[in-house]
């Protein structure tokens, strides 16, 4: 009986934990599985087939609304809730098997809701009739806030014999499509089953809720009661005290039900990285401390802050759309986002740009303990860099970001270096005692895979090591801290531990699926630059580069890279350019432009694998100030486009994975290095 009370209480306590908005130091990490129309990187299929690379990295995968729209969308003009789930993105089938991969590696999986709007079927005020579990849902036009569009849509319903709710919005209105009033019983049946439905057959683990700010805060409270998910978040696009004033509405029982995205945290990093000034990190935005932070109170919060540094509606999108993007030093930005209280979310797009960082960081983060909740302290801030100690449950971990990561120099006694990258560094607490590897498990494509050890310890310690999965002893191989060791193709379980006298302590465990890289068909792109607006003198300009394969370091490995002199003058104009050799359909080059020391510079230029154009361009006041990039046309680097291709080499045609081909259906190719498409 005392075992049958027992599970009872526990029972009823992981019940009261999913209403209470997202768990107390929680240690888990989040990533957005999407950008704005990423119809084809995420797709349901392509998202699952990550899932093994993407184990003990994220824990949730916040993905797109997922039902059908109408037609391609993102999901944020909703229209179906219950019935139909062939979206842009997959069918049904391949968003259940994704949400059920997804869960059997450890990873759970967050819905999207858009419950703030939603779109017509035919005119101002349908909705579609669907059927769920014995049950027609259907919303009425009463179901549509009386000043729904400015009074616009009360217009147009009475002119053609519709009602609207006898309620005004609760929250801010949108012109978009119909909002929604949330005091309608039939609204919330209608939501409450919606919910309902994605975590019981769907197998959801949580919820997104999108423009939160369009109704009252307490509904987010009644559904998530109701629906009990163990993760919701909300899009409270505003400032600190907003956000905080939002989730308190969202408490049931004097609890809060959900947490919210820490925008000030966004613009926070936004501000230091874009102006490589890093003092401004731990400066508010507009009287804004994030979240998260040791400010304004605002400690009390991280519990329910989910921070990030980019996201579908801030990031770059195109020349006509160019939002309010992080514009440089993305890998520095990640790494203190990836090392700080709340709970980080990484985009999609650098997540896809930068994996083996982010693996690598979010493995540092985990062995320390970094929570939700932990504390945090800045040992030191400057233009160039700042150093923040963050205390976890396991240890204390030293981030170091900006540009002058490498010249800060902690006590040694006190700290170990584990991880570096481009303007970031990461150190452990000596006090920790235990061996580290700089290389997360995962998949890795590569000839070998080169992994760096560290004795993270305040003993005089070695470390030895095993790769058949034993566990090591004093006996096994022997290494100094920083020592890299070679692991080749195929699968290594890499135990590593400290050795201090005869005794092996503080034992890491690695695994590793190491695939070589496929045969690939290289090909050559230009990269060209004009700096005219720095100055219509120039001999040369500096490309520092990285990314890729790994072959694109500039010869001058320290900053500010290349002095590229070679150009071309087009249009009177002096375009200075270098050559690169792109191995795979996968491969890209990254880049910074830069002149005389290193300043001034670009932004970061990523993911370039076609013949491409920069120009940097001045501002609309005729003022070089953020020294903009404008790409003013970009070549795809397919050439003579034919629906045969012509003969001029070997002769021998491949597809993008580099295997020849020989029944040349309609699409792209690659003929002597360079690509032609079959129509």
């Amino acid at each position: 009986m005392k075992k049958l009370f027992t599970l009872i209480t526990l029972a009823c306590c992981a019940m009261n934990t999913m209403a209470q908005g997202w768990p107390e130091n929680y240690g888990g990490v989040m990533l957005q599985g999407f950008y704005w129309d990423s119809y084809t990187d995420s797709k349901w299929s392509k998202l699952q087939n990550q899932a093994d690379n993407m184990k003990g990295t994220f824990d949730l995968v916040w993905i797109p609304q997922s039902a059908n729209c109408g037609g391609q969308s993102m999901g944020y003009d909703d229209l179906y809730w219950f019935e139909n789930y062939n979206s842009s993105f997959g069918t049904k089938e391949e968003l259940l098997s994704m949400i059920s991969t997804f869960k059997d590696k450890g990873i759970g999986t967050i819905a999207d809701i858009v419950i703030n709007h939603r779109r017509n079927v035919s005119n101002w005020v349908d909705f579609p009739r669907e059927y769920y579990n014995g049950t027609y849902y259907q919303l009425t036009s009463t179901d549509i806030c009386a000043n729904d569009d400015g009074g616009a849509t009360k217009n147009w319903a009475t002119a053609n014999g519709y009602s609207l709710s006898s309620y005004n919005d609760t929250g801010e209105g949108w012109s978009g499509m119909r909002d929604l009033d949330h005091n309608s019983a039939n609204v919330q049946a209608n939501v409450k089953a919606y919910l309902k439905m994605l975590m019981d057959d769907f197998g959801y683990t949580g919820f997104r809720y999108d423009m939160v700010k369009g109704y009252s805060a307490s509904f987010t409270g009644i559904y998530n009661t109701y629906a009990k998910p163990q993760f919701s978040v909300g899009e409270c696009w505003d400032g600190t005290q907003t956000i905080r004033n939002w989730i308190d509405g969202t408490k049931v029982n004097n609890v809060p039900t959900s947490a919210a995205f820490d925008f000030q945290f966004r613009y926070t990093v936004r501000n230091a990285a874009n102006s490589g000034n890093w003092t401004k990190l731990t400066q508010q935005n507009d009287n804004n401390w994030p979240l998260m932070s040791n400010n304004y109170n605002g400690g009390s919060y991280r519990r329910w802050a989910v921070t990030f540094v980019e996201n579908h509606d801030t990031e770059y999108r195109s020349s006509a759309s160019q939002q309010d993007p992080l514009k440089k030093d993305t890998l520095a930005a990640n790494a203190y986002l990836l090392s700080m209280p709340g709970t980080p979310c990484v985009f999609y797009k650098h997540w896809l740009s930068y994996p083996e960082d982010i693996k690598a960081m979010v493995s540092v983060r985990k062995g320390a303990g970094i929570h939700n909740m932990s504390s945090y302290s800045v040992l030191a801030a400057n233009g160039d860099y700042q150093a923040t100690a963050v205390t976890g449950a396991n240890g204390t971990l030293l981030a170091v970001v900006g540009k002058g990561a490498e010249t800060y120099a902690p006590n040694a006694t006190s700290w170990v270096k584990v991880l570096s990258g481009y303007h970031y560094a990461y150190y452990l607490s000596s006090t920790m005692n235990t061996a580290w590897a700089d290389m997360a498990s995962g998949s890795y494509t590569a000839e070998e895979l080169k992994v760096m050890l560290s004795a993270v310890s305040n003993q005089a310690a070695k470390l030895v090591y095993t790769t058949d999965g034993s566990t090591p002893t004093a006996a096994s191989t022997q290494v100094n801290s920083g020592t890299t060791i070679t692991l080749p193709v195929g699968q290594t379980t890499l135990k590593v531990g400290l050795l201090v006298g005869s005794t092996v302590s503080g034992v890491i465990t690695r695994e590793y699926n190491i695939t070589a890289p496929a045969p690939s068909v290289a090909y050559d792109i230009n990269v060209y630059v004009n700096a005219d607006v720095w100055s219509t003198t120039l001999t040369s300009v500096n490309f520092w580069t990285w990314g890729g394969d790994g072959t694109h370091a500039p010869t001058n490995s320290t900053w500010p890279g290349d002095a590229v002199s070679t150009y071309k003058t087009i249009d009177g104009k002096k375009w200075f350019y270098k050559t690169f050799t792109i191995h795979s359909e996968d491969d890209c080059v990254n880049f910074v432009f830069n002149i005389g020391s290193g300043s001034p510079q670009t932004v970061d230029i990523e993911n370039i694998n076609a013949e491409s154009y920069f120009e940097i361009a001045t501002t609309k006041d005729g003022k070089n100030h953020n020294y903009v990039i404008d790409r003013t046309s970009t070549y795809s680097g397919i050439s003579n486009i034919t629906t045969e291709p012509t003969d001029t080499g070997d002769g021998i045609v491949y597809d993008l994975q580099g295997r020849r081909a020989k029944d040349l259906k309609p699409g792209l190719y690659i003929l002597n290095g360079r690509k032609f498409t079959v129509k």
